[in-house]
């Protein structure tokens, strides 16, 4: 018999913003299934439900699954200029007021503020998952000014087509189809907020070596039809002292929305090992 599962949107305030982020905001999340608690970090182009909408099912049936609303999506406050420590903190802070150690997953954009958060609370995280979290010179400078160009016009289909056409090499067998779906009509709501973004990742110093101390077991998990110089994967690899790499067999940056069943799958098996 299918499962159904409660979506209640609960609503985190962190009255006391954490030292060094005077721009922490109320976070909001949701959250789905029973079992231990697994908190997921969303990437760009996306938010709390889209990114997630395919896999959810798989792994609320596991997990507690709380799911971040980043800054702009849902409720969650979008300030202008923030940047990825910001986000970190506000991951952090969820983390805090679960109160016990949880699962953490980021997702892309979403990798980078996961792991940052692992940092600024080792204790509190039992295990990460990271997908493909982009070098923040994969947007060059050019690259960044033709996007701020369609966005100038108010050209968010424009400005969506040109990331995943010229920023992410997706090819036009794959993303011609994918443009006739709801999946990218998402993609295209939430490209204004997404700019906001790209621009906090162009600007973040990005050095593995910061992360290795964390304690926690890592899997790093990359599709094996992406381009793997675009992703942080090989240099956190070469870092954390606890890395397992995990290849989505046939897969590209989206696996949980691609082959849901198989990535909650290979998340699953690594989360309860």
């Amino acid at each position: 018999m299918p499962t159904t599962l409660p979506q209640p949107t609960t609503a985190l305030s962190d009255p006391m913003p954490p030292p060094g982020n005077p721009s922490a905001v109320p976070l909001d999340f949701e959250r789905w299934g029973s079992g231990p608690p697994l908190v997921l970090v969303h990437g760009c182009f996306s938010d709390q439900r889209t990114n997630w909408t395919h896999a959810k099912p798989h792994l609320a049936r596991h997990f507690t699954v709380y799911a971040i609303a980043r800054r702009g999506r849902g409720a969650t406050p979008g300030v202008a200029g923030y940047g990825i420590e910001d986000e970190m903190e506000d991951a952090a802070a969820l983390i805090r007021q679960i109160g016990t150690p949880v699962f953490l997953l980021g997702h892309s954009y979403g990798a980078h503020v996961a792991l940052g958060a692992a940092a600024l609370v080792p204790d509190m995280v039992r295990k990460l998952v990271l997908y493909e979290g982009p070098w923040p010179n994969l947007i060059d400078p050019p690259a960044l000014a033709r996007l701020e160009a369609h966005a100038a016009c108010g050209d968010w289909e424009a400005f969506t087509a040109a990331f995943f056409g010229e920023v992410l090499a997706v090819p036009p067998e794959i993303l011609e189809p994918l443009r006739s779906t709801e999946d990218w009509a998402a993609a295209v709501a939430d490209a204004p907020q997404s700019l906001h973004d790209l621009r906090a990742l162009a600007r973040h110093d990005f050095d593995p070596e910061r992360y290795a101390f964390l304690p926690m077991p890592v899997l790093l998990q990359v599709g094996t039809e992406s381009p793997p110089e675009f992703w942080v994967t090989d240099a956190l690899a070469a870092t954390l002292p606890d890395a397992t790499l995990g290849p989505l067999a046939g897969q590209a940056h989206e696996a949980m929305t691609t082959a849901p069943e198989d990535y909650a799958a290979a998340v699953r098996r690594f989360l309860e090992a």
